[in-house]
């Protein structure tokens, strides 16, 4: 199914401002990237999957048109759904995609985390 191209417009309007925002195509849907982490995805399944701080999640999901972004069987915590009906108007749409901006900004300020490098199994002579 392919993404709601009126919406994808809309948030590129949104994000135009700014220097660090690519897009491409992920997973049926365009993803919005800022300084290199997701922000936002104008997905094939309807709506917009919005990447929100964790401190938020809890309140996010609670907003109407709202739902916990699934993957199989996964809750994805960082992520929440938005139905077209949550952001009608642009000022709407504009506060969601400011909610991912934060989002990504914040994760792309936080240090890497470092990954244990497996063990090498070979034997000293």
């Amino acid at each position: 199914m392919p993404y709601d191209k009126s919406t994808a417009e809309r948030v590129r309007r949104i994000l135009s401002a700014r220097r660090d925002v690519s897009s491409k195509p992920l997973m049926g849907g365009l993803c919005f990237m800022v300084k290199g982490s997701m922000c936002c995805s104008v997905s094939g399944k309807g709506g917009l999957l919005i990447r929100v701080e964790p401190q938020e999640y809890d309140q996010a999901v609670i907003d109407p048109h709202v739902e916990p972004m699934q993957m199989g069987r996964r809750t994805l915590r960082g992520f929440v759904r938005v139905a077209p009906e949550g952001y009608p108007t642009d000022e709407q749409l504009e506060r969601w995609v400011q909610r991912g901006i934060d989002a990504a900004v914040a994760r792309s300020a936080s240090p890497p985390k470092a990954h244990k490098r497996p063990r090498s199994r070979t034997s000293r002579p």
